[in-house]
């Protein structure tokens, strides 16, 4: 057995111990994929494991997440750290080794993958990090960005709308270094494809204008390192490379068939496995020593290329002082002081925040070089356009400003990796609704911690005649539940300024939720937004009651205060643009805006209550909305649903009163 087919089938066995040793796992795609896998890490993919964050190194995704131990096993026999010891606690509480790869839980893992289909949006949004990167960076004779994405798909994956969305935009933009593996073996949890998809995949994939190859035999290394060169070769289009395989392959009764997918093979047909595949050592988790050395010239060639890349990046910085000092703002993700920036806060008269935000994000594409992103096709109603900025095209990739198209959800996936790869500060924008389409992504920014921002405008039934379709109501409830984000709903151009800097300064992604409608800028506002919540208007001693508000809503309580002090109450208003970030603050910071000895509340924000009744407690009442909106002009539906002074200081009343 030669040291290639030696390898390929030392990464099936470490992979079906482990998922045994777990009794829990997917070996299927591990016993298939294996060739295609060593084929790519060993001869066509520029990685160095002693260095897995170099930045130039070629990005490989695993969209079929779940089979991350395969993925673990290439890690292992190629040096990056995986120790035998991680491949036996694969699936295990706190291992590094977690059932689908998890960004940060093992060194060379590049996103989270698992919910199919994300991972190929992922490795669109790196190739289209890679192309705008080199046309902002190189120069002639330095290369200093000039990397591939592969991404290694199933079925599955190419079932899920998402990939879909995204292969459309990248055939679009001509995301020429992007090659995607498919391990097309006809099987899914359910069993055999046919019944649910028969469509021709390569023609699909032409259609979208990319290049399409075929190898019948995945088990041939050499078809399958030609066809990836020949990707390689094709500069103007990404690639879709389908490989025939056998999910399972070697395990005699189990290849093929649905079984392999996602059930361990179990010990006595590894042990047929073994002799079907004329592996002879007997013990497990062996990794022959012919393997090791294999593997390690490989690991020495990408340590060469990494070595050579830095002696050419440190020529390109003697020769280039000036794009030297830009590469250190783009990849170390340096900040100007905006906190003490005078006309970063400074503005006048009365806005939409969706156009607050047009007049933040303008000034600071002008601070932030590195700020790219756009909308999906909403950028003159999402105000997302960075004016000073040119679109991102295949004739012009150094543009900043995207046109994702209608693709929200890709768009999200895509910004996840235009983050992970580095050097970019992503931001997506969208109607506030259709986070739905995007929640899936979202929740992955959270999950690996990505300071993804996004702009959500039209925020609520002050949408108005597009009707319920088009109004968010459970909306902020749904975002605020998630752990690791971030919800900010600003009042004002003041507060939107401060959502603007809090999304750039925290450390993971971060929804800025804006107003359609104009506001009014109000003299209070301000950094105190910086905290989450704060004191707008106050009284003198202890307030009889508070008032709390997000967004448009606070200009309400800003006018029931008036009438509420009139009639002798002494009132608290408190603007209230994040839950998150005021949650984070100390404990007196927060007994110091909502006193607990002041048990009279009252909340309004034009969504569902969930969430509020920590702040207004038992005492306290909510003007919320409780059920969906109608198609109506906004002030319409505002005077229908209670949101008006009259309806607050009504209510603070009933609560006063109780």
């Amino acid at each position: 057995m030669n040291k290639d087919q030696l390898t390929i089938n030392t990464l099936r066995f470490l992979s079906a111990e482990a998922i045994q040793k777990a009794k829990s796992g997917h070996p299927g795609l591990p016993m298939g994929a294996a060739p295609m896998a060593y084929t790519l890490w060993a001869k066509e993919m520029k990685h160095n494991p002693s260095n897995p964050d170099w930045i130039n190194r070629d990005r490989f995704v695993l969209s079929a997440g779940h089979g991350s131990a395969l993925l673990y096993s290439l890690f292992h026999v190629f040096g990056y750290g995986t120790t035998i010891e991680d491949l036996k606690n694969f699936r295990q509480l706190s291992s590094h080794t977690p059932g689908h790869p998890e960004y940060g839980a093992a060194r060379g893992i590049e996103t989270t993958t698992g919910p199919l289909g994300q991972g190929i949006a992922n490795a669109v949004g790196f190739a289209l990090a890679e192309s705008h990167l080199a046309a902002e960076f190189n120069r002639p004779g330095y290369n200093v960005i000039d990397h591939y994405t592969f991404a290694l798909c199933g079925d599955g994956c190419l079932m899920e709308g998402v990939s879909a969305e995204a292969a459309s935009l990248a055939g679009t933009l001509e995301l020429g270094k992007l090659i995607l593996l498919y391990d097309s073996n006809g099987i899914t949890i359910e069993g055999s494809t046919e019944p649910a998809f028969k469509e021709n995949v390569r023609k699909r994939f032409e259609a979208y204008g990319w290049q399409t190859l075929l190898v019948e035999d995945g088990n041939n290394i050499d078809e399958i390192q030609k066809a990836i060169k020949e990707a390689k070769a094709e500069m103007k289009k990404p690639a879709i490379i389908e490989i025939k395989t056998v999910i399972g392959y070697g395990a005699p009764n189990k290849q093929g068939k649905a079984s392999a997918h996602g059930e361990p093979l179990g010990v006595e047909e590894i042990a047929l496995a073994k002799k079907t595949l004329g592996w002879e050592y007997t013990e497990e988790f062996c990794v022959p020593e012919e393997v090791r050395e294999n593997c390690a010239a490989v690991s020495a060639k990408g340590k060469e290329e990494n070595d050579q890349w830095c002696k050419m990046f440190k020529k390109y910085r003697a020769e280039f002082p000036d794009m030297s000092e830009k590469w250190d703002i783009y990849f170390e993700n340096k900040l100007p002081d905006l906190l003490n920036n005078e006309d970063f806060w400074t503005y006048e008269g009365d806005l939409a925040t969706r156009a607050s935000s047009e007049k933040v994000l303008n000034k600071l594409s002008k601070l932030v070089p590195n700020l790219f992103g756009g909308s999906a096709d909403l950028g003159p109603s999402n105000k997302s356009v960075m004016k000073d900025r040119q679109y991102y095209s295949p004739e012009n990739p150094a543009g900043s400003n995207i046109h994702f198209g209608i693709r929200e959800f890709a768009m999200t996936a895509m910004a996840n990796a235009v983050a992970l790869h580095g050097g970019l500060r992503p931001y997506i924008a969208g109607f506030f609704v259709f986070s739905d389409y995007m929640k899936a992504g979202l929740r992955l920014s959270a999950l690996m911690e990505q300071p993804v921002i996004s702009i959500f405008t039209h925020d609520s039934i002050g949408v108005g005649e597009d009707g319920p379709t088009h109004q968010p109501v459970e909306h902020l409830a749904a975002l605020r539940s998630m752990p690791g984000y971030t919800v900010v709903r600003p009042c004002d151009t003041h507060e939107t300024a401060a959502a603007w800097y809090l999304a750039l300064t925290r450390k993971q992604p971060t929804g800025i939720v804006l107003s359609r409608q104009s506001l009014p800028l109000l003299n209070e506002t301000g950094k105190g937004a910086l905290k989450g919540a704060y004191i707008l208007q106050d009284c003198d001693g202890t307030p009889d009651i508070i008032l709390m508000a997000t967004g448009s809503e606070v200009a309400l309580i800003y006018k029931a205060y008036s009438e509420l002090t009139e009639k002798g109450y002494r009132v608290r208003t408190v603007s209230m643009p994040s839950f998150e970030v005021f949650e984070e603050q100390s404990l007196e910071y927060k007994e110091s805006v909502i006193p607990n000895a002041v048990r009279k509340r009252v909340a309004v924000e034009a969504a569902c209550d969930f969430g509020w009744y920590r702040y207004v407690g038992l005492d306290g009442k909510v003007i919320c909305m409780k059920g969906f909106g109608e198609s109506a002009p906004a002030g319409k539906l505002f005077e229908k649903f209670g949101f008006t002074v009259e309806n607050v200081v009504d209510t603070a009343l009933e609560v006063l009163n109780k």
